[in-house]
């Protein structure tokens, strides 16, 4: 993992599908990643011997995602001392909301930084802004990436103001 500055980590491969968003991003901004799977309760050791070895292999930022209990951000962030950011996974019976309380309520001297239910996208760019507090480079791709996001709300706001709103809902659906 030398080269690792994120490890994106998750309690179970059912959260894939919404943790590679976090994934995406960092490779959009080429920070090196590196995605795995573990578990606070099922391999309670080899989670806390990640979180012990991750910073000694390079790693600066870890998210976390889980669903249910939601423990593995709070049990990362108890052994590894930089920044570790909790993905709520989304669950079928409370929906998600169990997750982000378990996540969101760290006891003092513990914090983990929370994103929103299912919003690995944000624990991705969030990552990126705790490297960048370092990094110029990183600095500027950011000001860029916010830039365009900027320019993407103007020209659906132009496109809205041209075609009117029903049949700017009809472009989307199409």
């Amino acid at each position: 993992m030398n080269k690792i500055k994120v490890a994106v980590i998750m309690g179970s491969d059912s959260d894939l599908p919404v943790m590679q968003e976090a994934e995406k991003v960092l490779k959009d901004f080429l920070i090196p990643c590196q995605v795995m799977v573990m578990s606070a309760h099922r391999s309670p050791d080899v989670t806390a011997k990640f979180a012990r070895s991750a910073l000694d292999e390079g790693v600066k930022v870890i998210i976390a995602g889980a669903g249910g209990a939601a423990h593995l951000a709070g049990v990362v962030a108890a052994h590894f001392p930089l920044p570790v950011i909790g993905v709520p996974i989304k669950t079928a019976a409370l929906a998600g909301v169990d997750s982000l309380y378990s996540i969101v309520q760290m006891p003092p001297g513990i914090p983990v930084a929370t994103v929103g239910i299912n919003a690995a996208k944000n624990a991705g760019l969030l990552a990126v802004e705790i490297l960048a507090a370092s990094d110029r480079l990183l600095q500027q791709k950011l000001k860029e990436y916010k830039k365009k996001l900027s320019r993407q709300v103007a020209e659906k706001n132009e496109k809205l103001l041209r075609l009117g709103v029903t049949k700017y809902l009809e472009a989307i659906k199409k």
